[in-house]
């Protein structure tokens, strides 16, 4: 019996380059995009965390001698992120004010 040889075509390479729209941009040469730390933490991370001490003292999750030490980090955190809060201009809390008071 006799095979047949199938003609079988090579794909052709494509000569023409890709547009710009179809390639992602790229950093400069020797230079990577920055990535973001997975790991980091971020002002809301914090804002979480003061909010999750909050719920659980409420709750009774910590023992009595425990609560010192959750106190300390509580007010601490706290500290810190008053610190890192955007000061508010003189006409925002003027405004927040008396969104406030009408609110009551």
């Amino acid at each position: 019996m006799a095979t047949k040889k199938k003609n079988l075509k090579k794909p052709e390479k494509a000569s023409a380059q890709p547009t710009a729209a179809a390639q992602p941009q790229q950093a400069p040469a020797g230079q990577q995009a920055p990535q973001p730390d997975p790991n980091a933490l971020s002002i809301g991370d914090l804002k979480n965390l003061a909010t999750i001490l909050d719920v659980a003292s409420t709750r009774g999750a910590f023992k009595a001698n425990e609560m010192a030490g959750v106190g300390f980090l509580y007010n601490k955190l706290q500290a810190f992120l008053a610190k890192m809060a955007p000061e508010q201009k003189p006409d925002d809390a003027k405004a927040s004010a008396s969104a406030t008071a009408e609110g009551k």
